[in-house]
């Protein structure tokens, strides 16, 4: 199956990562993750993101992610450069996680400007210390921008596991609601953000997050040499 859908309905650009498993982030989820979100950004219409029922995301395609070759390194850089996208996208973006978000689908989860996460036995980690990686630079920044300081070293230097209700202290999701809530809930936020004046709410985006942009784009170019370095031996 395409393990992404986009549709339009009412003025929303609603894409659903759907691969019929937990959702990886592999070079083709991401290029059509790339296509949608220009895609909405040439309507100049609101995103909705979601995973399906039980996952958001698992993270990065571990087959590409420990294979041989360049694509190891272009698929980090691409996941990073998402999240740099969606931080700075034009209009209000809303993720709804719908289950497990870990590692990069934590990070992904992180750069909506509106996070909605659905109760239940979920984790929600950046899981790398505890696997044995050091977080990228981006990766750190994202979490510095977004998590409440008390809970930043917990998530990031130990690699807390946060369940969705302790994910909204942490800073990590605004909001939690049954699975049964979640429609409504979307329409209700995304009404609410397609009431601003188009033009300030992306002046102002940009602006309050300059320092951040600017930061995180250095820290992707920063990690891509890292990365390229240390997978030399298999490129």
């Amino acid at each position: 199956m395409a393990p992404l859908s986009y549709q339009v309905d009412d003025g929303v650009a609603s894409i659903t990562m759907d691969d019929g498993k937990v959702n990886v982030l592999s070079p083709e989820m991401l290029a059509e993750l790339r296509a949608a979100l220009d895609r909405a950004a040439g309507d100049a219409l609101p995103v909705v993101l979601r995973g399906r029922d039980g996952i958001f995301s698992a993270g990065f395609d571990l087959k590409v992610l420990t294979g041989a070759g360049s694509a190891a390194a272009d698929l980090l850089k691409a996941g990073f450069t998402l999240t740099e996208r969606l931080l700075s996208f034009p209009a209000p973006t809303v993720v709804a996680c719908t289950g497990h978000a870990i590692a990069m689908g934590l990070f992904t989860l992180l750069s909506g400007d509106y996070r909605i996460g659905v109760s239940g036995p979920y984790r929600l980690t950046a899981n790398e210390v505890a696997i044995g990686m050091t977080l990228p630079r981006s990766a750190t920044e994202v979490c510095r921008y977004r998590l409440a300081p008390g809970s930043f070293d917990r998530a990031v230097v130990l690699a807390e596991v946060f369940s969705p209700e302790s994910a909204v202290t942490a800073g990590i999701l605004d909001q939690v609601v049954a699975a049964e809530e979640l429609d409504a809930t979307l329409d209700a936020v995304v009404g609410r953000l397609r009431s601003l004046d188009p033009g300030a709410h992306r002046a102002t985006k940009l602006r309050a997050r300059e320092e951040l942009l600017a930061t995180l784009r250095a820290a992707i170019e920063a990690d891509d040499a890292d990365f390229r370095r240390a997978f030399a031996s298999r490129i």
